[in-house]
């Protein structure tokens, strides 16, 4: 009697765990060890499988590609806590404040430069939440269009690279960081430009919802005007240069480009002024936490894989996608609608370490380029961390909204912007070439 539809149980059984808020790297692991013992007592499961847990982990903790992450962390984090992040806003709602619309588009330039240097959407969202929302509540923006451009602007981390969602998709799906890097650039910069050109509409159609800033916030002009862009903007994108030239160049690989980012931001820290042991620390503790979760689910996600396959649960996946009726469109309408709605519940590390592994070599099999599959994976989970009622952008900037924001409030402001993402997600669909353009040329140079 064949078993192999245990797998996909052992795949709900981990998604009941999570829903109920059990931690990420003990769901997959404890649903690891139930399903090995009931592997064992249906005679399905050879326990030798977990003699090759040794050897994944120690290549887990040598892999040079993942050594990316706490450099990306360490610098969105640095950039966040010295303050550098909040000048930049600053400075860009001064520039585009006569403008109307112009904080918004200045929280869109910001959201996609942050997103270049960083690609940590948590600290995006928090941080211009705490910085531009009561400065544009202040100056008579629209709470819905306010709240709406915030959330959506932060997560450009997840598709503008260098980006931790990138760096590990990358590793699962076993496609070069860089090329995916390379990839996605293009369609991180449409989302960014349709975002500005939405902000310029609705401020067109009622100028009463994005007003101009009043004349004495912009007084700033000439000479010192000038200073004040150069100090703020010429620092972060000198370090965007640094970070994304050497990968694309072919000077550095994204893990020692992440740590070139990473003295770049302490460096930008101590020109600023506001570099200080206790700022350091308080990087380094946040950088600490972020990547000892990342390591714990990895290593969940990988006694979760093992048993998988040790029950059959890959081969049954793998038939069951490779036959879905309408071929690759059909995979493909299945995979998207998946992640798109398991976005609204977990965390894109959960669903990078338990369904990509699962989806991918079907993908592979139906002859499917991984490199583009993997940039609208990227942009398949942006939209779906924007999307009431459990987007999980919509809940960091919950948390440090004002009491005058309400959660309608945000939940209404996003989904203007949730059509534009899902309108370049089917633009990256139906037209490869804007993912494979800019790697295709990399290579023949």
């Amino acid at each position: 009697m064949s078993y192999d539809w245990l797998g996909l149980l052992m795949f709900v059984g981990a998604l009941i765990f999570l829903s109920i808020g059990y931690p990420v790297a003990f769901s997959l692991g404890g649903v690891a060890l139930i399903f090995a013992l009931i592997g064992g007592m249906l005679d399905i499961f050879d326990p030798v499988f977990f003699s090759a847990m040794p050897s994944r982990i120690f290549g887990i903790m040598s892999n040079y590609t993942l050594l990316a992450i706490p450099y990306f962390i360490f610098l969105g984090s640095m950039l966040e806590i010295t303050g550098i992040a909040e000048k930049l806003l600053e400075t860009m709602g001064i520039l585009f404040g006569r403008v109307r619309g112009g904080l918004a588009l200045a929280v869109v330039v910001v959201g996609a430069l942050l997103a270049a240097t960083t690609g940590v959407v948590a600290a995006t969202v928090v941080a211009m939440g705490m910085i531009s929302l009561p400065i544009m509540l202040r100056y008579g923006y629209n709470k819905q269009l306010a709240t709406g451009v915030i959330a959506a602007s932060g997560t450009l981390g997840q598709i503008i690279p260098p980006s931790v969602v990138l760096v590990v998709l990358a590793d699962q799906l076993g496609v070069p960081v860089g090329d995916l890097f390379l990839g996605s650039l293009i369609p991180g910069l449409m989302m960014a430009g349709i975002f500005c050109l939405h902000v310029l509409i609705v401020a067109w159609l009622k100028p009463d919802v994005a007003p101009a800033l009043p004349l004495e916030m912009r007084n700033i002009k000439g000479k010192q005007l000038w200073i004040r862009v150069t100090s703020a903007m010429f620092p972060p994108l000198l370090l965007i240069l640094l970070v994304l030239g050497s990968i694309f160049f072919g000077v550095a690989t994204p893990t020692e480009a992440g740590a070139l980012g990473s003295m770049g931001a302490i460096l930008l820290a101590k020109l600023n002024g506001n570099l200080s042991w206790q700022m350091l620390q308080k990087t380094c503790d946040s950088t600490m936490r972020i990547t000892t979760m990342v390591i714990f689910i990895l290593l969940g996600s990988t006694a979760f894989s093992l048993v998988f396959k040790g029950i059959g649960g890959d081969r049954f996946i793998e038939e069951l996608l490779v036959n879905v009726p309408g071929g690759i469109w059909g995979f493909l309408l299945v995979n998207m609608s998946l992640i798109f709605v398991l976005g609204f519940f977990i965390d894109f590390f959960e669903i990078a370490f338990i369904v990509i592994p699962i989806f991918a070599p079907a993908a592979q099999a139906l002859g499917i380029d991984l490199l583009w599959y993997g940039v609208i994976l990227g942009a398949n989970l942006q939209t779906s961390f924007l999307t009431p009622p459990f987007g999980f952008a919509l809940f960091y900037l919950r948390g440090v909204a004002p009491p005058e924001i309400k959660t309608e409030d945000i939940y209404k402001g996003v989904i203007p912007f949730i059509l534009w993402q899902i309108l370049v997600l089917l633009l990256i669909i139906i037209f490869p070439v804007l993912v494979t353009y800019l790697p295709s040329l990399s290579t023949s140079l």
